[in-house]
């Protein structure tokens, strides 16, 4: 019984999807995307050449439109969209992509800007010079064919290649799995560096890269790194840099203005000369004035003209670090060689082309031999026809028909076919005395031809010097100056702030609550300047004119800092409330802040004083505070806390030693010592122990001052009272110190604030209810350390002690 069921095969997704994507995939990678470590062609531009070859499309004819070679090739080895091919055939034509363009075109074939070409109805293209050295003895067998898409047309697998176009032109391109990105090349130094393995198969990469010294890009600039080149030549990857070609010309009224001659490799000239007119409308450098792309036929030129008085080198390692001014190259070699995608260096690249050129070579030879070795058959026929002339002749005119001709003079002359067919076809005037001079003339040449292509053939060495001789023809005709400038090292940018931000004179506020803002001084003249936007219960830490070049450290209770220079402060109305640190910078619900210092720059000399309630004192040194890469984002650590209700209680910037650090607890005591006793450690150590503290007592506050000073303190009674400090007595760390207030036996009182004060000072206490009570020192006597001193506040109607504030008096 026969069985007409279908052939249906039971076979998973999962293999069925895995062997049709590697098909899918060694396809493109062979046929598509990668090019031919031999010709360093892809398929499709080696089918473009070859179909307009065959045209006859060459650079000694005229133009023809675009459009007819890509219908050629799309019709006759290509059937991918026209579209595909036209990019290609033009990408092949643009001088800024290629260092030796194949093709030549008329029209607009594109150009730096990014603009598109105009469609291939309009332009026209030929093959250019050099791509005959490409091409050159393709009809003499010197390459491999196969049968195109519909097997009606044999197309070459590689072309020739009289020259290393791997290297000279470079390649780019993705396939799956892999990727390829081989720079251009100056032709003379590559065919050097070829000649050179010719001469010395054995040669290093080293000597090879004392002629190659490195890419070449058609667009100029200059390359920084000779690791990163060397690197790629011995394993295919590397890493460069490539920057703009830059001068910095000065002008009238102390003006200056940088000029941008080349630009790098593949970089859209139009979209780099927006994002320099960016960084200017932007404000995200200061000091330039206008940008102007002047390009015309004659070259590149972006003009960037500064500002009076700027720095322009200040201004244009801005632009090189944050523009395509200069930009990272990443060699990725891998090219198509014995028909797989290998990962190669530059002496694998010239081996293998050297390989194909032997190949091109003797195929060629051998062809020229063959050639050579049928037409000596033909001449020493004739030269023997014409020695018996009149018997061939009487031998042809006694014969029937041509046929009867040739095998009678076969018969009796003992010709070869070939050569019978050669004298029955003579011209008559071929039969004068100049003929047969011209036939031994030409036995002669051909002698000489055929022991020369046999020499060629039989001795490797006379192989080479063909290859040799060649290449140097190649290299004589077309190899010009190298463009782009090699420097071994790459040029560390640094980018000096001032350069970024004009030096601007703002107001800067910090609040308690963790709101921060700058504001012009117009803003801040023109409102009610204590109108500054905060919350009732919020206060300002620090409150002062700054410049937009300072640095600001902000230091919060639970031992964070947060830095910030000021021109990244957030610009606000003074009126306005300004920006929460916690919209960039995580802090906790119950995080406020202590401090905030300005500093000029980053290379103080001085130490931050930190103690904290958990009875720890330390200093930290400033340059271990500084900002690290993450500090937009997040804080950094100054004072560890081990506990989470622990805060840290003041932060003093201490840059005199002279003076003594003062510190009192809740109950009274009070204890002084030198700054020298405090030891510098890291900001993530916990530090010393401050003052020997009684089971049941706290400290109530510390404070850095000269011993001139006094002392103003005020209880949980609201009682105030000033001494001088030089009624404590100057012991050591540790200690617990005298007592300054008169222990009572009945609601005895305890310290609830705690301040020095000046002369020039007079003083504010803030309610936690948020009343102000002034306090002028001349109300008050200086006390001696047994006083409870006077009431000022009564705390059930006006509230808790909250805080003091200073404020100079005006003389």
């Amino acid at each position: 019984m026969v069985n007409n069921s279908p052939k249906i095969q039971d076979i998973s997704l999962e293999k069925i999807m895995g062997d049709r994507f590697e098909r899918y995939s060694k396809s493109i990678i062979q046929e598509r995307a990668l090019p031919d470590i031999r010709d360093g062609l892809k398929p499709v531009q080696r089918r473009i050449l070859y179909s307009m070859y065959l045209d006859g499309n060459t650079y000694d004819k005229g133009f023809r439109k675009s459009a007819k070679g890509v219908g050629n090739v799309m019709g006759n080895f290509h059937p991918h969209g026209d579209s595909s091919i036209y990019e290609a055939m033009v990408r092949l034509s643009q001088d800024w992509k290629l260092r030796a363009p194949l093709i030549e075109m008329h029209g607009n074939n594109g150009s730096m800007d990014g603009d598109p070409p105009a469609a291939m109805r309009y332009t026209e293209a030929r093959l250019s010079k050099i791509s005959a050295e490409m091409l050159r003895d393709i009809n003499k067998d010197t390459v491999d064919e196969e049968w195109n898409f519909d097997d009606t047309e044999k197309e070459p697998k590689v072309l020739p290649a009289r020259f290393p176009n791997l290297l000279v032109n470079g390649s780019t391109g993705i396939s799956a799995g892999y990727a390829t990105e081989i720079p251009p090349h100056n032709l003379g130094e590559v065919i050097d560096a070829t000649i050179k393995l010719i001469d010395d198969p054995k040669a290093t990469l080293d000597d090879l890269m004392k002629i190659v010294k490195g890419p070449d890009f058609p667009t100029g600039g200059i390359l920084q790194g000779a690791k990163g080149i060397r690197e790629a030549y011995e394993t295919g990857r590397g890493k460069v840099y490539l920057r703009s070609k830059t001068s910095i010309e000065n002008l009238r009224g102390h003006k200056s203005q940088i000029v941008i001659t080349e630009i790098p490799y593949e970089v859209n000239k139009a979209l780099l000369v927006k994002k320099i007119d960016e960084a200017r409308v932007m404000k995200k450098v200061d000091g330039i004035a206008e940008v102007r792309d002047e390009s015309d036929r004659q070259g590149l030129s972006i003009v960037i003209e500064l500002k009076r008085d700027v720095d322009a080198q200040g201004i244009l390692n801005y632009l090189f670090k944050n523009t395509d001014l200069q930009i990272s190259y990443n060699f990725n070699m891998v090219a198509i060689a014995d028909m797989r995608p290998q990962q190669v260096g530059l002496v694998k690249i010239l081996t293998e082309y050297v390989k194909h050129q032997e190949d091109v070579v003797l195929r060629r030879s051998k062809f020229d031999l063959a050639k050579a070795k049928s037409r000596l058959h033909i001449v020493e026929g004739l030269i023997k026809a014409l020695s018996i002339l009149d018997k061939v002749i009487k031998t042809i005119r006694a014969s029937k028909n041509k046929s009867d001709a040739k095998n009678n003079l076969i018969k009796e002359y003992q010709f070869t076919e070939k050569q019978a067919e050669a004298i029955v076809s003579l011209q008559l005037y071929r039969l004068t005395n100049t003929d047969v001079t011209e036939l031994q003339k030409e036995d002669k040449e051909l002698h000489t031809t055929i022991d020369y292509l046999n020499k060629i053939i039989n001795n490797h060495a006379t192989l080479m010097n063909v290859i040799k001789d060649e290449l140097t023809e190649v290299r004589d005709t077309y190899a010009d100056k190298r463009r782009t400038k090699i420097e071994a090292k790459v040029a560390e940018i640094e980018v000096d702030t001032s350069v970024l931000v004009a030096n601007e004179t703002v107001r800067l506020l910090v609040s308690h609550d963790g709101y921060v803002k700058r504001s012009s001084l117009r803003s801040y003249q023109a409102s009610d300047t204590d109108d500054n936007g905060l919350k009732d219960e919020d206060y300002p830490i620090l409150d002062r004119e700054v410049s937009t070049l300072d640095h600001l450290f902000i230091f919060t209770n639970k031992g964070n800092l947060i830095y910030r220079q000021i021109f990244e402060v957030d610009d606000s109305r003074w009126k306005d409330t300004g920006s929460h640190l916690s919209q960039e910078i995580g802090l906790s619900s119950d995080e406020t802040i202590l401090r905030a210092f300005v500093f000029s720059d980053l290379n103080q000399n001085g130490n931050f004083l930190i103690a904290t309630s958990e009875n720890y004192i330390k200093q930290v040194a400033f340059k271990d505070l500084l900002p690290g890469r993450t500090y937009k984002s997040r804080a950094s650590c100054y004072a560890k806390l081990k506990t989470g209700a622990a805060q840290v209680l003041d932060i003093y910037y201490v840059d005199d030693i002279s003076c003594l650090v003062y510190v009192f607890t809740k109950r009274s005591y009070a204890c002084s010592f030198e700054l020298d006793e405090v030891p510098i450690v890291g900001n993530r150590a916990v530090g010393v122990k401050f003052v020997n503290l009684k089971d049941d007592d706290s400290i109530a506050g510390f404070f850095l001052t000269d011993p001139d000073n006094k002392v103003a303190l005020i209880t949980q009674r609201g009682a105030y009272k000033q001494m001088k400090l030089s009624e404590i007595p100057i012991t050591s760390r540790a200690k617990r110190g005298v007592l300054t207030l008169r222990e009572l036996k009945r609601d005895p009182h305890r310290i609830q604030l705690v301040t020095d004060i000046t002369a020039n000072e007079e003083l504010t206490v803030i309610t936690d209810k948020n009343k102000s009570i002034a306090i002028n020192q001349k109300d008050h006597p200086v006390s001696d350390r047994y006083s409870n001193g006077s009431f000022i506040i009564d705390p059930v109607a006006d509230g808790n002690p909250s805080r003091f504030v200073k404020n100079q008096i005006e003389k």
